[in-house]
């Protein structure tokens, strides 16, 4: 007698059916569905997405991975879709090279520049020099550095992150996997970066930028209060637009020898150090 997690299994067998082919769609262009949903893969992640809160719209399952539908399925609403489906199709609809079995799609929450903002507004028990800072990330197309990124800010709670133009989509898989599930948790922002500038100056927020080679030490800044910290990428570093609103610019001492950091390493520290000031103030 089949238990009540199999029968809400639904076996698909060809690649043509409509969430067969949103997931694949999904995976491949790393963005979101119409209906806001993002495509994850991997046990750790879908935990990770159901601790969130996140809602599902399907999972999917291969047929050597039906045992972990044990584990997943009583913890996801009963409305929604669960499919299983034969390995060859499975390994050809998901990115990964070893797949674990398990995939879905979640609707992820959404949030705007305002939202962000608010977020590191100081409230009524956190003072100003404690209120979380905000991480803006301008051409950062490697997506592991952007997954560090969003995990990093997560852990030292950065009140959100802004992602402008020329950066990979944080829905890509490798961002989402990368970030260890801080993703569905996080404030994450796609916007223009010359908009949100005037909107943060508006907020009397101020805008720090990353160099590899002048600024001020970073131990030496001030980033306590309501701060603005933008990373770029390695090569290009930031837009001319982005830089010529900087008020100050920090640099992270490291051997003469090593040209620069990657914004993954260069972002964690700066977060850190940013967490270690308001603690301390």
């Amino acid at each position: 007698m089949k238990s009540a997690v199999q029968e809400r299994l639904r076996r698909v067998e060809g690649r043509h059916n409509a969430l067969v082919r949103e997931l694949r769609r999904t995976f491949a262009r790393g963005e979101l569905t119409e209906s806001g949903a993002c495509a994850i893969e991997g046990l750790r992640i879908v935990e990770e997405a159901i601790r969130s809160g996140l809602r599902f719209e399907a999972v999917f399952f291969s047929d050597a991975a039906q045992t972990k539908a044990e584990r997943l399925l009583p913890q996801i609403g009963a409305h929604v879709e669960t499919l299983v489906l034969p390995e060859k199709l499975f390994g050809g609809v998901v990115p990964s090279e070893t797949p674990q079995g398990v995939a879905a799609l979640v609707r992820m929450k959404e949030f705007s520049v305002d939202d962000v903002i608010r977020a590191g507004q100081p409230g009524a028990s956190v003072r100003a020099a404690q209120a979380g800072i905000l991480v803006g990330v301008a051409g950062v197309q490697d997506p592991g550095n952007l997954g560090t990124i969003l995990r990093s800010g997560e852990a030292f709670a950065a009140s959100g992150v802004l992602v402008g133009e020329n950066t990979v989509s944080p829905f890509n898989s490798k961002v989402v996997r990368a970030s260890a599930g801080s993703i569905f948790r996080l404030p994450v922002v796609r916007a223009k970066l010359a908009g949100v500038i005037s909107k943060l100056r508006e907020n009397e927020i101020r805008l720090l930028a990353t160099s590899s080679h002048k600024g001020t030490p970073l131990n030496e800044a001030n980033l306590t209060g309501r701060v603005a910290v933008f990373i770029g990428s390695e090569g290009a570093g930031l837009p001319r637009e982005v830089m010529s609103a900087i008020s100050e610019v920090v640099v992270i001492p490291h051997a003469f020898q090593v040209e620069s950091l990657n914004a993954g390493v260069a972002a964690s520290i700066v977060l850190y150090e940013a967490s270690r000031q308001r603690k301390q103030r």
